[in-house]
């Protein structure tokens, strides 16, 4: 009876919605994960604004007028759009620092919070949560109450660095959980891929796979009263199966490594065409033999795009463009890319 039961079901979705709809349904069954038919991540701060370059070849970018321009700053911060059966889904992805900068280019962007499906983190550091409790208070009321709020492991926990030329580690704060309960956010911890909006879904524990990608010894987390090397096993990317494209991801910091971060993601969804990769790769202060790895690693991958932002460093943006200047796009904050 409940196999006659699904063979009538799935009839009857060939016979409302046809036999693409139906192709689609099988491929989501294989792979386990939903693809979008329309992705458009927006870049609300980042490192670099540039209001007079051109446009890029997946989007375009926000231009300036005496009036009205594009705030930047040592962080990053992302508003996703994604389309899948026709229902559109959208996600805020890290803060950034200067919670009235990033406000005033969501206010230019037209990004209103009153609309976000969910919200995430990709890892504990300043320069990704820092305007986050500014955003919140601004916003109090607007935002729907209960909505997600995803993190991975340790998000919570306090960090440091030692920055050179110090051999003392620097205190880099912690976000505060209690604030982020109080605005009525709900937090979700991931530890395994996970769905955080339609379509979309943030990696779980990146697997190390590579033998070069090295998580710096520098970088330090505080558990009980002890300052260790942090491994980032809580840090998540976020990623899409964009039809008839391949996969586009979306990176904080990549400290995990970003090729480590490229192949996890095949692996968990088995499919292998990269279209685009955006975010930080964490490259800046690399040997060059270092970022020399990493570009050859996504030469083989025959990715579509390149766009590295915020910590990538200018040596490694420089070998992108070189080696790989068809895919590569510089980026800069307020661009808004279309897949």
């Amino acid at each position: 009876m409940k196999t006659r039961l699904i063979a009538f079901f799935v009839t009857g979705v060939m016979l409302i919605c046809g036999t693409l709809a139906l192709d689609n349904a099988l491929a989501q069954t294989k792979t386990g994960f939903i693809e979008v038919e329309n992705l458009t991540i927006t870049i609300l701060t980042d490192n670099y604004y540039d209001g007079v370059r051109p446009e890029a070849a997946i989007g375009k970018r926000y231009r300036p007028t005496a009036e009205k321009s594009i705030h930047a700053e040592h962080g990053s911060s992302y508003f996703v759009e994604a389309v899948s059966g026709g229902q559109t889904s959208t996600f805020m992805f890290d803060y950034g620092v200067d919670s009235r900068g990033v406000m005033r280019n969501m206010e230019l962007l037209g990004v209103n919070l009153q609309k976000v499906d969910a919200m995430g983190l990709s890892h504990g550091h300043w320069d990704h949560w820092g305007a986050l409790e500014g955003i919140l208070a601004a916003n109090k009321g607007k935002i729907p109450p209960g909505t997600p709020f995803y993190v991975g492991e340790e998000a919570f926990l306090e960090r440091a660095s030692v920055r050179p030329g110090s051999s003392e580690p620097t205190n880099l704060g912690k976000l505060n959980k209690v604030a982020v309960e109080s605005s009525g956010l709900r937090i979700l911890e991931v530890k395994e891929p996970t769905a955080v909006m339609k379509g979309g879904y943030f990696t779980g524990g990146i697997v190390r796979v590579t033998d070069y990608e090295k998580v710096p010894t520098n970088l330090l987390v505080k558990r009980g009263d002890k300052l260790v090397v942090d491994q980032f096993q809580g840090e998540q990317a976020l990623f899409f199966i964009v039809k008839g494209k391949g996969l586009v991801i979306l990176v904080g910091c990549a400290h995990p490594g970003i090729i480590n971060t490229v192949k996890h993601v095949q692996k968990i969804t088995g499919v292998q065409k990269v279209h685009a990769v955006i975010g930080g790769f964490h490259l800046v202060g690399a040997k060059p033999e270092i970022i020399q790895k990493t570009v050859a690693d996504f030469k083989a991958d025959k990715l579509d795009y390149i766009v590295p932002t915020h910590c990538t460093g200018f040596e490694a943006i420089e070998a992108f463009q070189k080696e790989m200047p068809k895919q590569f796009i510089l980026n800069t904050a307020g661009a808004k890319y279309t897949f």
